[in-house]
């Protein structure tokens, strides 16, 4: 799949991919990617999954989860990350 897509640096693809977060209909406040790297043809976003003071999950943290998953899926098909 990497031939069908178009490269973009790390900084570019995090500038995109929080600039969809903040438009998405889930978007909360704080939610942001703040790294990505490519696992095979899909690119893996990270950020804040806001875990507790016990380090559990809240219900953000599905949120967040969900955002990345669509940022996944979305910008996979278009990008790839250059090297």
């Amino acid at each position: 799949m990497l031939n069908q897509t178009s490269p973009m640096s790390r900084q570019a693809l995090l500038t995109e991919a929080n600039k969809i977060i903040r438009n998405h209909e889930d978007f909360l406040h704080g939610m942001e990617a703040t790294d990505v790297e490519q696992k095979g043809d899909v690119l893996v976003f990270r950020g804040e999954f806001f875990l507790d003071e016990d380090g559990l999950p809240t219900p953000k943290t599905t949120a967040v989860f969900n955002m990345f998953k669509h940022l996944a899926h979305v910008l996979s098909s278009q990008y790839h990350l250059q090297d």
